[in-house]
């Protein structure tokens, strides 16, 4: 059952273990092997970690960075935070000193919980810049248990229920600072009554139930990590924090056996390429045809002929691999932050794990539409007008959004709250459709739509997403602002193009391959079936093979593997131009 009676973050923990006590709550990796904690421990080691914060003189209000992985310490230190009364600042472990000091400074932090020693030495080296902060704890060789330790020998347990009856829902739990895709880093106030909503949210669509287990490996950074794990301790299932290697994903899935799974698309494009290499397209085509013809027959409750059941079997030997992939038990996948392809999604349906998109945004605690298993539509972010969430197409196209989802404005900064936040209503900066079931379908962000030499307008997300369903792109940035035809950056996938080369006697090194006319052939032949999805003005005329791919190191994709597109467009600014010679 969910714990209805939290009044706000901070009691989350404590009415959890009331009422599924020895249940499993979190797993972790330790020393290669899965441990599980119960809610009860959980919320023994947030009530002493928050006893060592009260003695740490960590104050109601005050802001407590964390700065980690994905891991259990990072939940337990967040909840502690909370239960002390503080506001909880996430940083993503990639962040260069530079931002880390924006973000400490521009928040007032006190305290930054650290991973290990390297994440300490960047706070060291920025620490003149940062006056309010007084202390640093460091996750890893002993710090955090110490503090821990502390709060264990000298509990305040009276000093913690005083400070969390004088909590309102209003006041903010944590401020997430935007991944910048432009300018600075804006810190967005998520607020006790916001998390509540997203929690009620989670149980009343029933995504997750009593009993499942998620996998979480998404950066805790990120409001959709957040809502996993803050909804997990609302309706009771457990979650499951990766070990912090990526390449070990898969092999954890299979450990796992997950039935629910938070994701970015990539995480599913990849999945989709590995399952169905060295299989023809045109048996994948009819694979798919069959199994949504079945799983749609299943769903209604109707009979499935024999024939038809005849080649689902053939297609099984296909899908088993790829719920085999996920672990065997996964029963419903959400995939955010990006756009997905209907031809992945139709794969993973036809396969028996259904992914399903939403859309938010930090603003709006993550969350403005869902789809969900009993109402969904392939393609689109899903319905709304649920749990108060309302949404609006403006006359400009742009997705309007009110509702207690909403954020309360961004920390220090009313100019830009006032930008977005117009008579109750967010201005999300997203263009978008509704359909007439009341479906929405996200057309591009305002501010990236490509304005042609001709005055047509163009949403270039649609054209990079259609030329990414190759397993041979990696990334695709359209460029055409004031030009006379569309152009793009391409990077390969080195997975996929590497044994492709291998197998043709080609060179293996991307800078070398990239040049190669067998390569640019391929590329060519991908740009024009993409193009033949697009009226003429919206079709890439020229290319260009980056001999890398992007990464957050050089500035180019967010802790989220979201395009900088600003910054790429600056970057290669020449590799653009030279295709207009």
């Amino acid at each position: 059952m969910p714990v209805t009676t939290a009044r706000v973050i901070a009691d989350l923990p404590f009415v959890a273990a009331q009422a599924h006590d020895d249940r499993v709550a979190w797993r972790h990796l330790r020393d290669g092997q899965w441990h599980d904690l119960t809610f009860t421990e959980v919320a023994e080691w947030v009530m002493e970690l928050a006893s060592g914060l009260v003695h740490l003189g960590v104050r109601p209000g005050e802001r407590v960075c964390v700065l980690s992985d994905t891991r259990v310490e990072w939940s337990a230190v967040e909840l502690a935070v909370l239960a002390a009364g503080g506001v909880v600042v996430p940083i993503y472990p990639s962040s260069a000193p530079e931002e880390c000091a924006w973000i400490i400074g521009d928040s007032g932090a006190v305290l930054v919980v650290v991973e290990d020693d390297a994440q300490r030495d960047k706070v060291e080296s920025i620490r003149d810049r940062v006056p309010a902060l007084r202390d640093v704890v460091v996750i890893e060789g002993g710090g955090l248990a110490e503090l821990r330790s502390q709060g264990r020998t000298a509990p305040v347990p009276g000093e913690l229920d005083d400070r969390r009856a004088a909590i309102d829902p209003d006041d903010p739990t944590l401020i997430i600072y935007t991944s910048g895709t432009t300018g600075p880093p804006k810190g967005c106030v998520l607020t006790n009554r916001n998390w509540l909503t997203m929690c009620r949210l989670s149980e009343e669509l029933s995504y997750v139930l009593p009993g499942d287990v998620a996998y979480l490996f998404l950066p805790l950074a990120h409001v959709f990590a957040q809502i996993v794990h803050l909804g997990a301790l609302y309706t009771g299932h457990a979650v499951a924090f990766y070990g912090g290697d990526t390449s070990r994903v898969v092999a954890e899935l299979a450990q796992v056996r997950p039935t629910f799974l938070p994701s970015v698309p990539r995480i599913f494009e990849k999945v989709y390429t590995a399952a169905t290499a060295g299989v023809p397209e045109d048996r994948v085509r009819q694979a798919v045809r069959v199994g949504l013809a079945v799983r749609g027959r299943q769903a209604a409750g109707q009979p499935v002929p024999p024939d038809l059941a005849a080649a689902f079997e053939q297609a099984e030997a296909l899908f088993a691999r790829v719920r085999a992939i996920f672990g065997g038990r996964l029963r419903l996948a959400l995939s955010g932050a990006a756009p997905i392809s209907v031809e992945v999604l139709e794969f993973f349906s036809a396969a028996g794990v259904p992914v399903l998109e939403g859309y938010g945004m930090s603003e709006s605690t993550g969350v403005g539409t869902v789809n969900t298993l009993a109402r969904h539509k392939l393609g689109s972010v899903g319905a709304f007008g649920v749990a108060g969430l309302q949404l609006k197409i403006a006359e400009d196209g742009e997705i309007l959004m009110q509702g207690p989802h909403v954020f309360a404005g961004y920390w220090n900064n009313p100019a830009a709250t006032a930008e977005v936040l117009t008579d109750g209503w967010l201005h999300t900066g997203d263009l978008g459709e509704i359909d007439d079931d009341g479906f929405v379908t996200i057309t591009g962000r305002k501010k990236d739509i490509i304005i042609t030499a001709g005055g047509k307008n163009i949403a270039p997300a649609n054209v990079e997403n259609q030329l990414r369903q190759s397993r041979w792109i990696s990334h695709a940035v359209v460029y055409g602002d004031l030009k006379p035809y569309l152009v793009a950056l391409i990077t390969l996938d080195q997975d996929e193009i590497v044994p492709w080369a291998e197998d043709r006697g080609l060179p293996t090194d991307l800078p070398t391959l990239s040049r190669t006319p067998e390569v640019r052939a391929l590329i060519q032949d991908v740009v024009d079936e993409a193009n033949s999805h697009f009226a003429h003005v919206s079709q890439v005329k020229r290319f260009t093979l980056l001999d890398r791919d992007l990464s957050q190191d050089d500035g180019e994709l967010t802790p989220t593997l979201k395009v900088k597109r600003k910054t790429v467009h600056t970057t290669h600014a020449a590799r653009y131009e030279e295709l207009y010679g």
